[in-house]
């Protein structure tokens, strides 16, 4: 048999151009696979970042199907499923008004379009990504050794990928309909006044009017049952997995408890929690004299984590960073010229329209003073344990109709700026991956859609920028925090060009930082196409404060920042305690120890412990006093803002006697919450123990099965310090269930200065050493070197493989 001459030259160590530096003596693993048209490298760093250097394009992001389906293939199968609305398929009954939901809000439109938008050749791109997906797939179905332990836990397999799966939109950050219905009720409930007065809106005075078409009464929550259905994580039972491996009953119903607990308390801080930071310092200010940029991004912590390293190598790429893991390209890291990261804009992209129906045919609804018909599309869906369910989905001019009151003769439909074309989420990142400059960054943006993010750029010319990205409605006559009727009457009026969102270039200030915070440039001229819902400065003003103060800043500087958990609300909260004093010992000894402490958030401290405990108690008391019992279904908690807002600023509702009684006793409830659940001895306080404020990641399997299989599924406990107002944000809330699993921090000067963090690990195979390899690090906020020149990546190299076309 004759050896085929790639293979040769592999095993001997010599790797042809364009894989620029020799092979070492070093055997090489070989793998020959249908869709390839060259040969491909595949060098895993002891990291598990895979660095892939291939000969052209396709092979690239083949390559990058491949590998990701290697090592997420139990996450590319949930985000399969859930795009393809087939997760009843799965799991049964429970999961048909998902899998409703999911097909209710597939994107329809021209796909050609859709496929074309992201990058001059993103159609190829995506097609050979999603071949590579499915090769792997192919693989297991040759070797079935090759599954992951969950496929055989669920007694499934996975199924095959195509283009429209890639561009789901399901999992994405997508806009505010949830908090538009909350909004629209408090107002019916107590007028627009009171719900300025406890919300947090701005930049201006937005208007929060409720049409008179609009019948109040009739707003339920359930409105939106198939929208969050469409939206939530999946959640398995003890059912759903083989007899051995399954919780008994009273075992899962407390952990589902608990699990539903945690994600609830993610629900109700989920403005302060999801979230970003980013930033990027001018040379003027850094110690290399190149821009420094670091960037990490606030999502919810998984296993596997939601983001994934990879390093694409190729004729035109060369680009390294983290992406997710179900589509091609990177979307925060750095390419030969620039590096760029992302943090959330606020962009509302998301409205509830209202419509009257004819009360002689419900599929008909007024517009512009005659009946339109909607649009029905019928489809069946697969249910595990039952006959397939047909369900028709309806559509009106706006978009899907999520439910349909037929004894009141009223519809309700969400209009979605995520469903136009090129709007899936981060998939124009491929445009970016290839920018050399400052201005083909900026053109790379216009094509960024969704989600609204604050782009960040600097280059090795030393050029840095900021520019605001995402599809934004143009709303001539309403604000798009209330439901509308959907007559006519209220039309977006086009989408704003992105490059006219703001951005700046260089500032003299010498950095640029965004942390979701208001960025809005007072005087904007498209206020008609913003979002009015920011989260509260405290993240930015600390980057700035530490930006500001530093002129020879260098990585460790930027790591330090992106962990720091110096706590600016406890700087304007804890001196309110420095004039009062408690006739009770333990409080008055907690109030001593606040008083005296640094206001840092650290794992290790009893103070820290004991402020958390004593804000919770006030944002609980002021909630009680100054939400209406009507609206606190909408409102489960004032946001920090406004809790410092009402105890240091002059005002009516809260007066200097009612504050210092209000601080006391709260921290009277304080000290007996924290002697109960840990005992009267202070020194057992400690914020960062578990129990109190920790991490414990877990897989979407743990509550359906037995303790032991947990303990090979989730990563932790391990302490954690902050809060979700600190830069290195960790939520709020016992267990750390958000906050930057993923960071960034590049050096301009040398690419090799890169750090970064991951958590739990590369890999979501649990049997796989790089499952939980990284979360040891991240608990103890240390960085790891991302190489990227190829002579580095070989130094770290673990293992290495030559994929070759199938003979």
């Amino acid at each position: 048999m004759t050896r085929h001459p790639f293979l040769t030259l592999a095993l001997a160590g010599c790797f042809a151009s364009p894989l620029a530096t020799p092979l070492t003596a070093q055997a090489v693993d070989t793998l020959h696979t249908a869709g390839l048209v060259a040969p491909v490298e595949v060098v895993r760093d002891r990291r598990g970042i895979s660095h892939i250097y291939a000969k052209n394009e396709h092979d690239l992001f083949f390559t990058q199907g491949y590998v990701a389906a290697r090592d997420r293939l139990f996450q590319l199968e949930l985000w399969r499923r859930q795009a393809t609305g087939t997760v009843a398929e799965l799991l049964g009954p429970r999961e048909l008004q998902r899998d409703i939901g999911a097909r209710l809000f597939a994107f329809r439109g021209d796909m050609t379009k859709e496929l074309s938008h992201y990058h001059p050749r993103s159609r190829t791109i995506i097609g050979a990504f999603v071949d590579g997906v499915n090769a792997y797939i192919a693989a297991t179905e040759r070797d079935p050794a090759l599954l992951p332990v969950e496929f055989r836990l669920l007694d499934t397999k996975p199924g095959r990928w195509t283009p429209a799966i890639v561009i789901s939109r399901h999992g994405g950050l997508l806009g505010n309909i949830e908090q538009e219905l909350s909004i629209t009720r408090a107002v019916a409930a107590v007028g627009a006044p009171t719900v300025k007065s406890l919300w947090s809106f701005h930049p201006g005075d937005p208007e929060l009017a409720i049409d008179p078409a609009i019948d109040p009464s009739l707003l339920s929550a359930k409105i939106l049952d198939l929208y969050r259905a469409y939206r939530a994580p999946v959640r398995f039972q003890p059912s759903d997995v083989k007899l051995a491996a399954r919780n008994s009953t009273e075992s899962w119903k407390s952990l589902a408890a608990a699990s539903q607990a945690a994600y609830d308390d993610v629900q109700r801080h989920q403005a302060r929690d999801i979230g970003s930071n980013n930033w990027v310092v001018g040379g003027a200010r850094s110690a290399s004299g190149k821009p420094l940029l670091a960037n990490d991004p606030h999502r919810t912590q998984a296993s596997p984590s939601l983001r994934y390293w990879v390093h694409l190598v190729a004729p035109g790429w060369n680009v390294i960073g983290g992406g997710e893991p179900e589509i091609p390209g990177v979307s925060i890291g750095h390419n030969e010229f620039g590096a760029w990261g992302l943090t959330i804009f606020a962009t509302d992209g998301e409205d509830l329209y209202v419509y009257q129906t004819n009360p002689t045919n419900p599929r008909e609804y007024r517009y512009k003073g005659a009946w339109e018909a909607m649009r029905t599309v019928t489809e069946t869906i697969p249910v595990k344990g039952a006959a397939p369910t047909t369900v028709p989905l309806r559509y009106t001019r706006h978009g899907p109709v999520v439910y349909e009151d037929t004894v009141h003769h009223v519809a309700y439909a969400v209009r979605a700026a995520w469903l136009e074309p090129g709007a899936s989420p981060y998939l124009a990142s491929l445009r970016m991956d290839q920018a050399k400059t400052w201005a083909e960054f900026r053109a790379a943006c216009a094509a960024s859609f969704i989600p609204g993010e604050n782009m960040i750029w600097a280059d090795r010319t030393g050029h840095i920028g900021w520019q605001s990205v995402g599809i934004a409605p143009i709303r001539k006559n309403w604000s798009g925090l209330v439901a509308v009727p959907g007559d006519g009457r209220f039309e977006w009026n086009g989408f704003l060009p992105i490059l006219e969102k703001p951005h700046t270039t260089d500032p003299a200030e010498g950095f640029i930082a965004t942390a979701n915070n208001d960025l809005i440039p007072r005087g904007y001229a498209h206020m008609d196409a913003v979002g009015f819902e920011w989260t509260d400065p405290y993240r930015w003003e600390r980057i700035a404060e530490v930006l500001r103060a530093g002129s020879k800043l260098t990585v460790e500087d930027m790591t330090r920042l992106q962990t720091d958990y110096t706590s600016l609300p406890a700087r304007h909260l804890v001196p309110l305690l420095s004039s009062v004093s408690s006739v009770k010992a333990a409080s008055e000894s907690a109030r001593r120890a606040l008083v005296a402490w640094d206001r840092v958030l650290g794992a290790s401290s009893t103070a820290a412990g004991i402020y958390e405990a004593w804000y919770r108690a006030l944002a609980d008391d002021l909630t009680k006093r100054m939400v209406p019992e009507s609206i606190k279904a909408y409102l489960t908690t004032l946001s920090t803002g406004r809790v410092v807002e009402l105890l240091t600023t002059p005002n009516t509702r809260v007066t200097t006697a009612a504050r210092d009684s209000i601080v006391l006793r709260a921290l009277d409830v304080a000290v007996a919450d924290l002697t109960k659940r840990f005992g009267a001895d202070p020194a057992k306080w400690q914020y960062g123990q578990a129990g109190y404020h920790h991490a414990l990641i877990t897989h979407p399997l743990s509550p359906a099965v037995n303790a032991e299989w947990r303990t090979r599924l989730d990563v932790g406990p391990a302490p954690r310090g902050g809060d979700a107002t600190t830069v290195g944000a960790t939520g709020n809330g016992g267990n750390q269930t958000s906050g930057a699993s993923f960071r960034m921090v590049v050096d301009l000067a040398d690419w090799e200065r890169t750090v970064g963090t991951n958590t739990p690990g590369q890999s979501g195979d649990p049997t796989n050493p790089h499952y939980r390899d990284l979360f040891a690090g991240w608990a103890e906020d240390t960085f790891f070197s991302v190489p990227y020149g190829r002579a580095q990546v070989l130094k770290v190299a673990e293992h290495r493989s030559v994929m070759l076309p199938q003979r």
